[in-house]
C-alpha cells in the first residue's frame, strides 16, 4: 500500500479551523485562569475551616438609608446562598500573617505579636494581598467573605444595629438621642487588646470568635441609599473606597485604615481592632470536576 500525498490545499483548508481553535482556547483561559501548578505547593498552609450547607438569610442590609434626607434604619432583607460556604474556623494569626510578610508579599501589621493571636493593624488592600499570596501558595481560591456570608456563617453572633424607632421626619432628635445612647454604650465596652483564638468561643456554626473585640473585613462596599415615602429605592450610590466591616456592631471604614481608632471610621465607635478571616470558593477547575464527577 502506498501512502497518498497530501495536497496543500487539503493543509490550508484545516489551518483556518485551527487558528480559531486555538484562539478561542485561549480566550477561555484568560477568562477562566490557569490551571494551579503541579509543584511548589503547600497543601499544609491551607487553614481549618467550616463548611456550611446552602441557605437563606434574613437580616438587616448594610448601608446608610435615608428618607427625605433623614436617617432611617435599612431594611430587612433575605439572601439565598445558593452553594456551599466554606470559612476559616479563626480569623488569620500574626504568624500567619508574617509569613506573608516575609515572602513580600504583604505590608507588616500594626499590632497582633504570637502564634495564638490573630493580626490586627490590617487595611482592606492588607487582607486582599494576603489571599491572593495564600491561594498562590495553596493553589486554592481564598477572598474575604461579603457582608452577607459573613452574617450568615455568624448566625446568631450577627448583631443587628437598627435603633427600631418609628421615624419621625418632623422630630429628627428622637433619632440623634437613641444613637448618642447606643455609641455611648458601645464605649462602655470598649476592650482594645486582642486576645487569643478562641477567646470569645464558638459559634453554631462551628465557627470560632466571631464579633469578639476583633472587626473583620468584608469585601463589601459601603453605600448611601435614599428612599422614597414607601421604601422604594431612589438612589444607591456604593462608595468602594470605604468597605464593610463586622464584629460587636457593623462599621464601615476607609480601606487604607489599619488603626481604626485614628480615624477613617465613617459613622459611630471606631473598631477596637482590624482583622481578618477568609473565605475559600471552588476554583474553575474544582467546579467542573464536581459536575463532571458528583460526589468524587
Amino acid at each position: 500500500m502506498t501512502a497518498q500525498a497530501v495536497h496543500p490545499n487539503d493543509l490550508r483548508g484545516l489551518l483556518l479551523p485551527s487558528a480559531l481553535l486555538a484562539l478561542a482556547l485561549g480566550a477561555l483561559a484568560a477568562q477562566l485562569g490557569p490551571l494551579p501548578p503541579l509543584f511548589g505547593l503547600d497543601p499544609a498552609a491551607s487553614p481549618a475551616t467550616v463548611i456550611l450547607p446552602p441557605g437563606s438569610l434574613t437580616y438587616r442590609t448594610e448601608g446608610h438609608f435615608l428618607r427625605d434626607n433623614n436617617p432611617i434604619d435599612a431594611p430587612m432583607i433575605t439572601v439565598a446562598l445558593e452553594q456551599p460556604l466554606e470559612i476559616m474556623t479563626y480569623q488569620v494569626t500574626a504568624i500567619d500573617y508574617e509569613r506573608c510578610v516575609a515572602d513580600g508579599q504583604c505590608a507588616p501589621a500594626l499590632g497582633g505579636v504570637g502564634v495564638n493571636v490573630p493580626v490586627t493593624g490590617v487595611n482592606f488592600e492588607d487582607a486582599t494581598n494576603y489571599a491572593a499570596w495564600l491561594s498562590a501558595r495553596t493553589g486554592q481560591n481564598w477572598s474575604l467573605p461579603t457582608d452577607a456570608e459573613w452574617a450568615y456563617a455568624a448566625a446568631e453572633r450577627f448583631v443587628d444595629d437598627a435603633l427600631n424607632l418609628g421615624d419621625d421626619p418632623a422630630n429628627p432628635a428622637l433619632r440623634w438621642i437613641a444613637n448618642y445612647r447606643q455609641e455611648a454604650a458601645r464605649n462602655r465596652t470598649a476592650d482594645p487588646m486582642p486576645r487569643q483564638l478562641g477567646s470569645f468561643g464558638v459559634n453554631t456554626n462551628g465557627v470560632m470568635d466571631m464579633a469578639g473585640n476583633v472587626w473583620e473585613w468584608t469585601q463589601t462596599c459601603h453605600r448611601r441609599v435614599q428612599v422614597d415615602e414607601v421604601g422604594a429605592v431612589v438612589t444607591d450610590s456604593p462608595a468602594c473606597t470605604i468597605r464593610v466591616l463586622e464584629g460587636k456592631h457593623r462599621a464601615a471604614t476607609s480601606y487604607f485604615i489599619r488603626d481604626a481608632k485614628s480615624g477613617g471610621c465613617s459613622v459611630g465607635v471606631p473598631p477596637d481592632n482590624l482583622g481578618f478571616r477568609l473565605v475559600r470558593r471552588p476554583t474553575w477547575h474544582e467546579a467542573l470536576l464536581d459536575h463532571m464527577f458528583p460526589g468524587r
